[in-house]
């Protein structure tokens, strides 16, 4: 029998070689499609002119310039102002908006001389109106009267204008021409003249709000000369 325990043994001799050649063939080599490690884990092993290639192959994306003002925007601070004002109101117009207040000053400088507050009221700020109303009640209190007559204008120009937020301003500057005098209690002149034309220059500032569906402008501030 000692050649079947012979075949036996060599039998198991490569039954066991095939397997630890499977074994070794699908455990000991590398095919190059294995799933690399967790990068928590892994090693890079990158040298440093690994990482300074890598760095500048990298693409910068473009930064957003800030767009630039239209070719045709005006240079003019005025100008602008007024530009900003339109594109917030379709309806405004410049030349429109300086005619009314051409209109707004004779009727302002005129009530304000004849102490006409109901004429006022509406076409003053309450901070406008509260100064006003406080040199008419000191007229009346010292029993002064006021001629005054209204010549006309020998300049109205816009030197001012400006959109802060909703608030539509612009201010004017008005080249004026009155006669006024103002009496005391027994008629005597005691400021102006009754003969004189005066030439006076009243820098007042207009506001709206240009959300509002009042078409109205107040008088929100004065400098210069009033009667």
């Amino acid at each position: 029998m000692p050649n079947s325990q012979f075949f036996d043994i060599f039998l198991f001799a490569v039954v066991a070689g095939v397997i630890l050649f499977r074994l070794y063939t699908v455990l000991g080599r590398r095919t190059g499609n294995e799933r690399p490690p967790p990068d928590s884990f892994r090693l890079t092993g990158r040298t440093p002119a690994d990482a300074a290639a890598a760095k500048d192959n990298v693409v910068p994306l473009p930064v957003a310039a800030r767009p630039a003002p239209p070719a045709d925007a005006p240079s003019d601070p005025v100008a602008r102002g007024l530009m900003d004002i339109k594109l917030a109101d379709r309806s405004f117009e410049t030349d429109h908006f300086i005619s009314g207040a051409r209109s707004a000053y004779e009727l302002i400088v005129t009530a304000f001389a004849k102490g006409e507050r109901a004429q006022l009221k509406p076409l003053l700020s309450d901070e406008v109106y509260a100064a006003f109303g406080q040199v008419i009640s000191g007229r009346e209190q010292r029993k002064e009267s006021m001629a005054f007559t209204f010549v006309g204008f020998k300049d109205v120009k816009i030197v001012h204008a400006a959109l802060k937020g909703r608030s539509a301003e612009i201010t004017l500057a008005f080249g004026a021409q009155f006669i006024s005098a103002t009496t005391d209690q027994n008629a005597s002149v005691i400021d102006g003249d009754s003969k004189t034309v005066r030439d006076v220059t009243d820098v007042w500032t207009f506001a709206r709000d240009v959300r509002s569906r009042d078409p109205n402008w107040l008088l929100v501030a004065t400098s210069g000369a009033l009667p």
